[in-house]
């Protein structure tokens, strides 16, 4: 069990250690149930949203959605590196993208318009933003990242979940899943040249979205507008 487990031992092997948090049966697995459950009612929301836009208003700013649950293996991963306590409360405090969601706007003002929609919903409780659309990495990356604490009402109790959802255009989405197959392929050591071309797309991928974005509010004028009942 996980209460067996001791940091401080000298004689606990470290990995071992990791290890036995996902083993069958574990804290941890029981607790990933929540975070799919998390992960499930999120998705639920943007797609109530992504239905009312597509039928009521004039464009559907959400493009698609997607989600993911860190597997056992990615989150001992990630927590050896960071050299969290391997404890199941240990991982919950320091991992706080378990579970994620990924919203794909048309537009750049989308990102923020579908953030304050989902975020003003009362059951959901924002716990940290960070802005890497209008503060960008420094290697270009974009992308509006929110934690969400989400409730699931399980048998006995409600559990409070952090979800990542993370806010970006389709050429914020097109940038970042090519970056991450480069720093795949090269095991997160990428070559200089090839650091300079991708900031260097990146840049290109902003103002594609800037441009994008004045063409888009010439046309429609930025928000989306409710269609009106058709006279009978």
């Amino acid at each position: 069990m996980v209460d067996d487990i001791d940091p401080d031992d000298p004689d606990e092997d470290g990995f071992a250690a990791y290890e036995r948090l996902v083993s069958q049966g574990s804290e941890l697995s029981r607790v990933l149930l929540t975070y799919q459950a998390g992960i499930d009612e999120v998705m639920t929301k943007l797609t109530i949203l992504r239905r009312e836009y597509a039928h009521s208003f004039d464009y559907n700013p959400i493009e698609h959605l997607t989600a993911r649950l860190k597997s056992p293996a990615s989150i001992i991963a990630k927590a050896r590196r960071r050299q969290v306590e391997p404890t199941v409360e240990g991982v919950r405090e320091a991992i706080t993208d378990i579970a994620g969601v990924r919203v794909v706007t048309s537009f750049k003002s989308d990102v923020y318009r579908v953030r304050d929609v989902l975020c003003s919903q009362d059951d959901l409780t924002v716990l940290k933003v960070k802005d890497y659309v209008a503060q960008p990495k420094p290697n270009g990356y974009r992308s509006l990242h929110v934690i969400l604490e989400v409730p699931v009402f399980l048998t006995d109790r409600i559990a409070r979940v952090p979800v990542e959802v993370q806010f970006r255009t389709i050429a914020m989405d097109f940038w970042a899943a090519l970056e991450h197959k480069i720093y795949y392929k090269f095991d997160r050591t990428v070559p200089d040249e090839l650091l300079d071309g991708l900031y260097s797309t990146a840049v290109t991928s902003a103002k594609l979205d800037d441009d994008m974005e004045l063409l888009h509010r010439r046309i429609r004028g930025g928000e989306p507008r409710p269609v009106e009942a058709s006279p009978r």
